[in-house]
């Protein structure tokens, strides 16, 4: 659980990964330090890629279709990233989740590693305790909306294609990493010129 938090605060420490140390200070019974451990961090991806990933897992749109709009995962006026997971047997079930500076990790399951019965997802068992916890750790703090690396493009891009929007067909903003962002003209979903009857008319055709 430890390395699951220490995995996942990568994203939200802009990409540096923390090493978690047990013991911070040792002093003998005057109160001498013996021994002060010093915390370090390690740089493992970059600031861009980090931002990407707590963003998605920050959007409540983007888990709607299998959480649902207002979930325990969202948390009013907070910007908080999330994820969620089982294993395929059942025998672990996780709910992490941060902002830029707080992370909750949770995990349930049996202690003798057994099979669960009742928890199926990150809804019905770690999510509940995540969000407890979270409630508590948030009150009273500000929003602290995640950190834009210059790294970072925003760009409209098109609903069908991911191709940048054109011709008033639906659309989206979207980040990028610099050099990743699509471009040129789209050839997935275009507007073509057909003739019905005696007269022509231009309606939109996804090749």
């Amino acid at each position: 659980m430890i390395d699951m938090a220490s995995a996942y605060g990568a994203f939200a420490n802009g990409g540096k990964r923390s090493i978690q140390l047990p013991v911070l200070k040792v002093t003998d019974n005057p109160g001498c330090v013996g021994r002060v451990e010093r915390r370090s961090q390690k740089q493992v991806i970059t600031p861009e890629e980090a931002f990407i990933i707590s963003s998605i897992l920050a959007d409540p749109n983007a888990r709607s279709i299998t959480f649902g709009l207002h979930s325990l995962l969202e948390i009013p006026n907070k910007t908080v990233s999330v994820k969620t997971g089982t294993t395929n047997d059942k025998r672990d079930n996780w709910t992490i989740g941060w902002t830029p500076s707080v992370l909750t990790a949770v995990w349930v399951g049996n202690n003798d590693n057994s099979e669960m019965k009742q928890v199926a997802s990150g809804v019905t068992g770690a999510s509940p305790i995540w969000r407890r916890i979270m409630d508590v750790v948030l009150k009273g703090k500000p929003d602290e909306p995640i950190a834009t690396p210059s790294g970072i493009v925003a760009l409209t891009i098109d609903k069908v294609s991911g191709y940048p929007a054109h011709d008033g067909f639906g659309s989206q903003l979207e980040y990028f990493i610099k050099g990743t962002e699509p471009t040129g003209p789209d050839p997935v979903h275009v507007m073509v010129k057909t003739c019905r009857a005696s007269r022509t008319n231009w309606r939109p055709l996804e090749m």
